[in-house]
């Protein structure tokens, strides 16, 4: 199942605090980016995040879901109305993310 651009729309929403979150779409999802490093994305209408210490730590007890076959586990993050949660989580993550691939 596809995700709706009504729930990418309303999680982009929801980070709008943040300079520089962009997405990019794929096979019927979207990856969602914060400065050029990728975070998380939308997955079934659903918002999951890279399992980095940092996410792990701020959200303990948050399920790991896979966002497609075959695709390593990502955590749920179910607070999605919590835009002060979810700037903190993303600004938090930042440092342990992988730098952008070079093309």
């Amino acid at each position: 199942m596809a995700s709706s651009k009504d729930y990418l729309d309303y999680i982009l929403e929801q980070l709008s605090e943040l300079n520089d979150i962009t997405h990019r779409t794929m096979m019927g999802e979207y990856v969602l980016y914060y400065r050029g490093k990728v975070f998380g994305g939308i997955y079934d209408d659903r918002f999951l995040v890279k399992p980095t210490k940092t996410a792990i730590a701020m959200m303990p007890d948050a399920e790991l879901e896979l966002p497609y076959e075959g695709a390593k586990e990502m955590i749920l993050v179910d607070d999605v109305d919590n835009r002060e949660f979810l700037r903190e989580l993303v600004e938090a993550m930042y440092e342990d993310l992988p730098a952008p691939k070079k093309k």
